[in-house]
């Protein structure tokens, strides 16, 4: 059997006590109890809400080959249960994670910025896999423990690792970037989120940076040359050492250049220029912004010395993932429509970018686009301008009506033409129902708004009612 870490490493990693009988090592990392695999190792965080300790001997039912738990609730566990006893478990998966970094041959990606941060890591994914054997962070675990945990899952093997890593406020970068410690950095965007923590874009951004603090010596920025805080991020760089600074984009200067480009509604063709390499490649997800991602993403893959031929032609298999673009044909009784899962979360940045995908989406002959948009969080004082703001993309894309929930999303209502207006509710599930009840043959509908407006369960019930046809392949 192979393992991922022997038992032996893991103790001696994370200063661990042996308790039990654990086998000789374990398949893989787990936080979760309810898709726990037989021989993966539990580790029992103690989270903001549920304490891992209540869910250990579920976890050895299910398979487990060893618990990870704290020695102060040893007493807690069965006699003769295969253990690894430590002072805190969520620092002993940051220790095990540091000794993943420290045998690992490969190079190294990091990947942050206010948007963009899953699909360019799972754009990174699918590139350098095509090279040789590539992990990288599961969904969006790219916080103080889904960092650790992704790190702690990379085997020894890999060629390259990816790995996103986010924030909520400043400082939150600083430690996760040093136990990853990567070879390239990318930053793919600054824009007005978590606004409501940091006041100012200049701020964003410099919490941003905080990812050049743990590069590699010798390692390489990756940032966005057209964005506005360029010149920002480019000092930070410089001031923390970094000694190659790449910028992708559309400017002339820009290293990793777009040349041209055509978009389909479902995926676009791309010729671009990269590092001096004239490339051209299709991306199997549509949109101007994976367009522009796919520069950094090149940039980076060439940085890390992958065959970019490869890389690029594995792009068009790229596909956005669910509740970020992911798109599903809804039978109808009579005739069908197009769902565009947007639920997972939102900003302005990312709903202007959806609007416009909404904007390219094929109707039927009757058809219209429709955007059921709820509230964008975490914007302080200008949540009502951003909002209503929302009205001019909707104009430019030719958006047919406009759902919208929540107090916030009241702006972007009144800022509507009459003409436009769909339904408005104080809720998501007070909107549910007349969206429902609205969806017609030939219609593309889009829902989009932060998790915490709840907007993932209008997508689930539009699933349930109208049963979902095959996903849509790109042409």
């Amino acid at each position: 059997m192979t393992y991922l870490w022997t038992l032996s490493d893991m103790a001696a990693a994370m200063r661990a006590e042996i308790a039990g009988a654990p086998p000789a090592g374990v398949t893989g990392i787990s936080i979760d109890s309810r898709g726990l695999a037989p021989g993966e190792a539990f580790f029992a965080i103690q989270g903001d809400n549920r304490d891992g300790h209540d869910f250990v001997e579920g976890a050895l039912k299910a398979g487990a080959g060893v618990a990870v738990v704290a020695r102060a609730q040893r007493d807690r566990m069965p006699a003769d249960a295969p253990l690894l006893l430590v002072d805190d478990v969520l620092e002993a998966l940051r220790d095990l994670a540091r000794a993943a970094r420290a045998r690992l041959a490969g190079k190294v990606v990091a990947v942050t910025g206010s948007v963009g941060k899953t699909g360019t890591k799972e754009a990174l994914r699918l590139a350098l896999s095509a090279d040789g054997e590539t992990h990288a962070s599961a969904a969006s675990y790219n916080n103080h423990w889904g960092v650790p945990l992704s790190l702690a899952r990379c085997p020894a093997t890999a060629q390259y690792a990816v790995f996103e890593i986010g924030m909520n406020h400043a400082g939150e970068i600083t430690p996760l970037v040093q136990m990853v410690r990567p070879h390239v950095a990318i930053i793919t965007t600054i824009e007005p989120v978590h606004l409501e923590y940091f006041g100012s874009l200049e701020k964003i951004a410099d919490a941003k940076a905080e990812i050049f603090l743990g590069l590699e010596p010798g390692g390489a920025a990756v940032l966005n040359g057209d964005n506005g805080q360029y010149g920002r991020l480019k000092a930070a760089a410089e001031a923390a050492g970094v000694g190659r600074i790449v910028t992708f984009g559309e400017a002339d200067k820009a290293e990793a250049r777009l040349l041209r480009y055509s978009m389909q509604p479902d995926s676009s063709t791309v010729q671009a220029r990269i590092l001096g390499e004239d490339v051209t490649y299709k991306l199997g997800a549509p949109g101007k912004h994976v367009i522009l991602n796919s520069l950094g993403v090149l940039a980076a893959v060439a940085l890390s010395g992958a065959d970019l031929a490869l890389a690029a032609l594995a792009l068009g298999q790229l596909r956005a993932p669910v509740g970020r673009g992911a798109r599903a044909s809804l039978t109808l009784p009579k005739g069908s429509a197009l769902l565009i899962d947007e639920s997972y979360n939102a900003n302005p940045a990312s709903m202007a970018a959806a609007i416009a995908l909404l904007g390219q989406a094929e109707v039927g002959r009757q058809g219209r686009r429709i955007a059921v948009l709820g509230d964008m969080l975490e914007l302080g004082g200008e949540g009502e301008r951003l909002h209503a703001a929302l009205a001019g993309p909707l104009e430019a894309a030719k958006v047919d009506l406009v759902y919208c929930s929540g107090p916030l999303m009241h702006s972007l209502w009144q800022a509507l033409p009459s003409g436009r207006r769909g339904g408005y509710a104080g809720t998501a599930a007070e909107l549910e129902p007349s969206v429902l009840d609205a969806i017609r043959d030939g219609d593309a509908v889009m829902v989009k708004g932060s998790l915490g407006s709840k907007m993932g369960p209008i997508v689930k019930a539009l699933q349930r009612l109208y049963s979902l046809g095959p996903t849509p392949e790109p042409a």
